[in-house]
């Protein structure tokens, strides 16, 4: 039996992680002194329930600790385990790939250590990717090879700033984007790329014309993909929503999850963050 094993920066949703058994390592979140581990002390519910006026509280993180890991570890062991895949934040952006490793010194499987080399939902692409692979009847290697090969053909389309359409009153209200001045100020980019190959690709006035560019960088290469598309504080959820519209009236398959932007990721993307991943699922 192979285990699979992620932390809690992939933004994972519960669904995928009930649907294939995975098990989340909690990233350190250090909130104005007080530390919680992250989906287990507090839900991206509870945190963003926390943030008023879209300002964010001073945040800082910290990687599980080798002992966390190792916990996790034998836990998948004595259910079994003969194996276990571990695919983790990119070790660029942390050092949870470190703790890991060090972890796996104190077990008895083979643990195969897996750096997604992304952040964020990214990461959720190489643990999908894997957990199919499990499901299939993979070997560890094969699993491991089919997680590593999408790493650079992840995909990501994004803006940080939507806020400015849709906290109004907190809600969007399209009547203000009528004035042309109004709507000069308001201009925002779109980014968008893959692994860290990030450029604007569009701009936009408005929720519409934002949502229709993001999904286009979605459907681009015109092929059935894999996509989360991420909700962050509540004002953003009218985004959240027409991404998804869009995507679920696609002309290719389109595997669809939301994800929740949760603090570990939120204390550097802020609120108002919109867009998601995704990755082709055919060659």
């Amino acid at each position: 039996m192979i285990a699979l094993v992620t932390d809690s920066a992939s933004q994972l949703p519960p669904e995928l992680a009930v649907e294939f058994g995975i098990r989340v390592a909690p990233i350190i979140v250090n909130i104005g002194g007080v530390e919680y581990r992250e989906g287990i002390d507090l839900t991206a519910e509870d945190f963003w329930a926390q943030v008023s006026n879209g300002d964010l509280p001073q945040i800082t993180t910290s990687q599980p600790s080798p002992g966390t890991f190792s916990d996790i570890y034998r836990s998948a062991i004595e259910q079994g385990a003969t194996d276990i895949v571990s695919v983790h934040i990119g070790a660029e952006h942390s050092g949870t790939v470190n703790s890991a490793r060090i972890a796996a010194e104190t077990v008895d499987v083979d643990i195969h250590i897996v750096d997604s080399g992304t952040a964020s939902f990214g990461v959720s692409c190489c643990v999908w990717e894997a957990a199919s692979a499990i499901a299939a009847g993979a070997s560890a290697q094969e699993v491991v090879a089919r997680a590593q090969r999408i790493r650079p053909a992840i995909g990501t389309a994004f803006i940080l700033s939507a806020l400015d359409f849709a906290r109004r009153g907190g809600r969007f209200n399209p009547e203000l984007l009528d004035d042309s001045e109004q709507s000069e100020r308001q201009v925002v980019a779109v980014l968008s790329g893959y692994g860290s190959e990030l450029k604007v690709v569009a701009q936009g006035h408005s929720v519409e014309e934002l949502c229709d560019q993001i999904v286009a960088c979605f459907l681009a290469e015109g092929r059935p993909i894999r996509a989360g598309v991420c909700l962050a504080d509540p004002a953003t959820l009218v985004f959240t929503e027409g991404i998804e519209q869009r995507l679920r009236a696609a002309p290719v398959e389109v595997e669809l999850v939301r994800y929740r932007v949760g603090p570990s990721i939120a204390a550097h993307t802020g609120p108002g963050t919109t867009g998601g991943f995704w990755y082709c699922t055919q060659d």
